[in-house]
């Protein structure tokens, strides 16, 4: 006799990892706290080992993505619930930390910006609603896309990364579950098996860790490939409030020993970007020629300190 769909789902259920039960946690809830929280530090504790098994693969898909970002290319996120979550939690983190522009990375949940904070009924189950998202951003041969997903099955990720792989852009699947099916439809699958969680099927756990690890790799080292860093430092950080204007006045100190005064004066000269500041400080140049030069090696500052120097 045939399974029900519903029966067929739960089959499906039964051998992902991510949804498997541990019997040795049957009585975790009646458990001292302190004896809970050492459980979970002990199993949180075995995340980044798994995210280290996948580097090989992990550093493979940034470099790829970083020749499609240079090349005026955006990121983008597509997952459901937590896995949504976190890409646009990532994305929205760019523009201040790297000063992108927003477009240039983007997280898309499954039902929409509302899904951030009120589940949405059945979006994650529809490949047509990953296209349609994709469609409305224009995606093209340049862009990135990366599909979340900790079971590695949900239909929005897979949609998505299909949808793109067909427009011909980078696809990069991030799952939690080996021999997933959006690894599978991704040029790039990166699964970081992080075994059953405490909570069974609770996946912004162990699972929503190690996204949140790949995740920041994605972002941050694309954004050093690209010379939005020098050395460790945010020299484009956007300062849009008062810590950020102290942290930028910091950075540049950091980079050129200068006293204040010679770093004010380079702010303002420079508008308040980080980097020209610096060019100017360090490359003894005036502003129009910091930001020319950097224009010229395409952000990057050792470059264009180098191009300083012969000029």
């Amino acid at each position: 006799m045939s399974l029900s769909p519903y029966g067929e789902l739960r089959s499906e259920l039964d051998g992902l990892t991510t949804e498997a039960h541990r019997p040795d946690l049957a009585e975790i809830d009646q458990r001292s706290t302190l004896d809970i929280a050492r459980t979970m530090n002990r199993e949180d504790a075995g995340v980044p080992g798994a995210v280290a098994a996948q580097l090989p693969k992990i550093s493979a898909a940034i470099d790829a993505a970083a020749l499609r970002l240079a090349r005026g290319g955006r990121l983008l996120y597509l997952g459901a619930g937590t896995a949504g979550r976190l890409g646009v939690l990532d994305a929205s983190e760019c523009p201040p930390t790297f000063n992108t522009d927003p477009s240039q990375v983007v997280g898309l949940i499954a039902g929409g910006p509302g899904a951030m904070v009120t589940a949405v009924e059945g979006a994650e189950d529809s490949k047509a609603l990953a296209a349609e998202d994709l469609r409305r951003h224009g995606v093209t041969a340049d862009d990135v896309v990366v599909g979340i997903s900790a079971s590695g099955r949900t239909p929005y990720a897979v949609g998505a990364v299909e949808y793109a792989r067909g427009c011909g852009a980078l696809t990069i699947g991030l799952s939690c579950n080996a021999d997933s099916p959006l690894a599978a439809a991704a040029e790039h699958g990166i699964e970081v098996v992080v075994g059953p969680e405490l909570i069974s099927g609770s996946t912004r756990l162990k699972a929503g860790t190690a996204q949140k690890l790949v995740l920041n790799m994605i972002s941050t080292i694309s954004m050093i490939r690209l010379g939005k860093t020098y050395g460790n430092l945010m020299v484009d950080v956007r300062a849009s409030n008062e810590k950020l204007r102290a942290r930028s006045r910091r950075i540049v100190h950091l980079a050129t020993g200068a006293p204040d005064p010679v770093i004010e004066s380079a702010l303002r000269a420079t508008d308040g970007e980080v980097k020209n500041a610096i060019l100017t400080i360090l490359g003894k140049v005036d502003a129009p020629t910091a930001g020319r030069l950097l224009t010229e090696s395409h952000g990057h500052l050792r470059a264009a300190l180098t191009a300083a120097a012969k000029d």
